[in-house]
Formats: C-alpha cells, sequence, structure tokens
C-alpha cells in the first residue's frame, strides 16, 4: 500500500505528489512542476530513498524539476512512451512559450499503456490516456489515480495546446469511467476528486 502527500507547487498550483510504500519505505514523486520545500524536506525525513520521478504528460508545470530530483537522489524518471519527446521539445513542453529555460531531458523507463512496474511491495499501472496531450497517461494504485491533466473535478483537461485533441480527450475519459470500482483522483490542478463524484457530475463524463 502506498501512502500519499500531495503538495501544490508552481504559480499555477500544481498537483505534485509525494508517494511512498508502505511495506519498504520506498518513495516516488509524480509531475514535479516545481519545488516544495515541504516535499524536499520530507524526503529527507524519509532518508531520501526517491526511487522514480512519475510524470503523467510533458508540459513544464508538471516536469520542470524532474531532471532537479532524478539527479539529486539518483532516481529513474517514468513516463510514457509517446511522452518523452515532450521533455526535450520546448513547442511541446511549453517553456518556448512561456520563456522558460529548461534544460531537455529524457525519461529512463518508457511505458506502454497497460505496463506495470513495482515502488516497494506495491504495483503500479499505467493506462495511456491522450487528448489533454498526445502524451498524457495516468498512474494507477490501490484505490488511487494520479491522473494530470485529463480529469479534474467536474471538469477535463483543455485540448487546445499543442496535440490536444477533444475526440481523443473523450475516449479516454471513457475509458476512466468504465474502471471497475472508485477511485480517488489526484489531478493535475485544484481539488482532490472520487471517480465515483465525476461519473455523477461531471458533464462530459456523464454523457460519455
Amino acid at each position: 500500500m502506498i501512502n500519499v502527500k500531495v503538495y501544490p507547487v508552481t504559480e499555477i498550483m500544481t498537483n505534485c505528489s509525494y508517494l511512498v510504500d508502505e511495506a519498504t519505505g520506498k518513495a516516488a514523486v509524480a509531475d514535479p512542476g516545481g519545488i516544495s520545500a515541504k516535499l524536499t524536506e520530507q524526503i529527507e525525513r524519509d532518508g531520501g530513498r526517491l526511487e522514480y520521478i512519475l510524470l503523467t504528460h510533458g508540459h513544464y508545470d508538471h516536469i520542470a524539476c524532474a531532471g532537479q530530483l532524478a539527479e539529486k537522489y539518483g532516481a529513474k524518471i517514468v513516463t510514457g512512451r509517446e511522452n518523452d519527446r515532450f521533455l526535450s521539445d520546448p513547442s511541446l513542453n511549453l517553456t518556448a512559450k512561456h520563456f522558460i529555460d529548461m534544460p531537455p531531458f529524457s525519461a529512463d523507463i518508457l511505458l506502454d499503456d497497460g505496463d506495470e512496474f513495482s515502488l516497494g511491495d506495491t504495483r503500479i499501472k499505467y493506462y495511456f490516456t491522450p487528448g489533454h496531450t498526445s502524451g498524457c497517461g495516468v498512474f494507477v494504485f490501490d484505490d488511487i489515480i494520479i491522473c494530470g491533466d485529463v480529469l479534474f473535478r467536474e471538469s477535463y483537461g483543455r485540448t487546445d495546446l499543442p496535440t490536444g485533441d477533444d475526440l481523443t480527450i473523450m475516449r479516454s475519459l471513457k475509458r476512466l469511467k468504465e474502471l471497475e470500482g472508485d477511485y480517488t483522483v489526484i489531478p493535475g490542478h485544484g481539488p482532490l476528486t472520487t471517480l465515483g463524484h465525476e461519473r455523477r457530475y461531471n458533464p462530459l463524463m456523464r454523457r460519455l
């Protein structure tokens, strides 16, 4: 089982998640678009046992500090195969648009749809869920989904940025809707929600 703490980072309050496997103490960080002093203090208190940096998609506000954390703690960067090109392309990760200087980098582990890996004793499954970008994916473990900017509380990710697509995000939301059971959903920004709540109250998901 994984314990999760969420730390808002960046000026647009990206939800950066800190995951710790309860049995082994091994840790991961998801979507480090910025550095939180509270997050780094917690990592240090836990012994700096950071195994992975998980990236749901390649926009700068979700990836900007991935390389820094990976280098400091010797962690491996994990993302979907279709997302890897965003990490080194300023036009796709939007650093060029926002005049942000971020060194290009690549992931250490590239996942395909349905792939699984372990954080300590807990299995994490990756689902490819494009639409907000062509490289988006979600990480599912225990009763939690870290979904980046695909799904928000009673909303969903914008599709007007490079590689976004309305029909594609609808298919991805339908796929999430059809997952069995209920999950706590950690979106890329804003309040946490549940899949059950979104099935009932998300305007788009209700129509799918």
